[in-house]
């Protein structure tokens, strides 16, 4: 049995657009390009109110004045709401996401893992299609039942010249009292500190500093649960070899990436990390920031002699730590900048042709939900 049909295809389609994130954050930004082409309605989504959210997105859907619902991000909340819309009111959907969701909750919530499974299995199967934030997330979604994908990595959140990168660079740098004969190693994001692995990002490179002979010092930029531990971390070390100013206002991140000679991209090589390519890549290739990184196929499907790929299950792996103090001890300025040259290049992370390439999938994940609807069905 079909279930019921929603409003049929217009002229100029009319998008309902929901971040499971919430409201106001990265997630939503991000929603906002890919949509842009269409015109739209942003849900009110909100981070704690997620089933109160949920049921209003589910009379949005019930209303049948869209034609399409856009998810960004999995959150069980959302998603669920999104499946009982397809179910009941044959309100179509499509899924963009960086995670594998199973492996991604069961990190956190081991005995519940088959009902994680189940779930992505579903969000998959009653969906229209799949933006996977890499083609391996795409490949994912259609083996669990997704009937189309395209891969949309994203892109940095800011534009910048070279003379911007380099006056910002010079000025963090002068600030730090970093010369330019120091290698200095960073990451930017959120310091969420693990108590079963003893880690958070950033820790892998405070670590490695203490120990290496190198003239190498790290920036670790960014606030959370970790900033206390990884300031433990760095002992005496700190504010010498080692810098952690806390959270920086968010136009000011290309400047602290520019002022980074390496940055780390730390995933683990599982179900969580192997399927990921993280947003801070883009926004290394926009400021042409070689990066080293683990064993995913990320280091392998982009290694253009753009980033170093260490041994190692994960970051906190002591074999992967050991490759790190290694790298530090014996990396050089003039290799460096061997590097960054070639990062500066990156057009698959580039918004434009990206915003392109999802209007035209979303157009025609619409003309086939209308060639597929049954004849006769009435548009409301």
């Amino acid at each position: 049995m079909n279930p019921p049909t929603a409003i049929g295809l217009s002229t100029d389609p009319n998008l309902l657009a929901c971040a499971t994130q919430g409201n106001g954050g990265d997630d939503e930004a991000r929603l906002r390009e890919l949509v842009s082409g269409f015109r739209y309605t942003l849900a009110d989504f909100s981070k704690r109110d997620k089933r109160g959210s949920a049921r209003k997105l589910l009379a949005q859907l019930k209303s049948r004045q869209f034609n399409l619902l856009v998810l960004e991000g999995t959150g069980i909340a959302g998603g669920m709401a999104a499946i009982l819309g397809r179910r009941m009111y044959g309100m179509p959907y499509v899924v963009s996401s960086g995670d594998a969701v199973a492996p991604f909750l069961a990190a956190r919530h081991p005995a519940a893992e088959p009902l994680f499974r189940r779930y992505e299995q579903m969000l998959y199967a009653n969906s229209s299609g799949f933006i996977g934030w890499t083609p391996y997330l795409v490949g994912r979604a259609l083996t669990m039942g997704a009937t189309r994908g395209i891969t949309i990595p994203g892109w940095a959140p800011f534009e910048r010249t070279p003379q911007q990168l380099a006056e910002g660079r010079r000025t963090i740098r002068e600030r730090l009292g970093l010369d330019d004969s120091t290698v200095v190693f960073g990451i930017v994001g959120s310091l969420t500190w693990s108590t079963r692995y003893q880690y958070c990002y950033g820790a892998e490179l405070i670590r490695a500093i203490r120990r290496s002979q190198g003239r190498v010092a790290a920036v670790v930029v960014g606030d959370g649960s970790g900033l206390q531990k990884l300031r433990e971390i760095a002992g005496d070390a700190l504010d010498r070899t080692v810098h952690l100013p806390g959270r920086v206002p968010r136009e000011e991140v290309p400047d602290w990436l520019a002022a980074i000679d390496v940055g780390s991209i730390p995933q683990s090589v599982d179900g969580v990390g192997s399927f990921r390519y993280t947003t801070k890549l883009s926004e290394y290739m926009a400021t042409g920031l070689p990066f080293i990184t683990n064993q995913i196929p990320m280091s392998y499907d982009l290694d253009q002699s753009m980033l170093w790929r260490l041994a190692g299950q994960s970051p906190w792996d002591p074999v992967f730590l050991e490759a790190l103090v290694g790298l530090m001890d014996r990396l050089t300025i003039p290799e460096v900048l061997a590097k960054r040259r070639v990062t500066t290049d990156a057009p698959l992370f580039e918004r434009i042709s990206q915003v392109s390439r999802v209007t035209r999938f979303l157009h025609e994940v619409l003309e086939a939900e209308q060639l597929h609807r049954p004849h006769g069905t009435s548009h409301r």
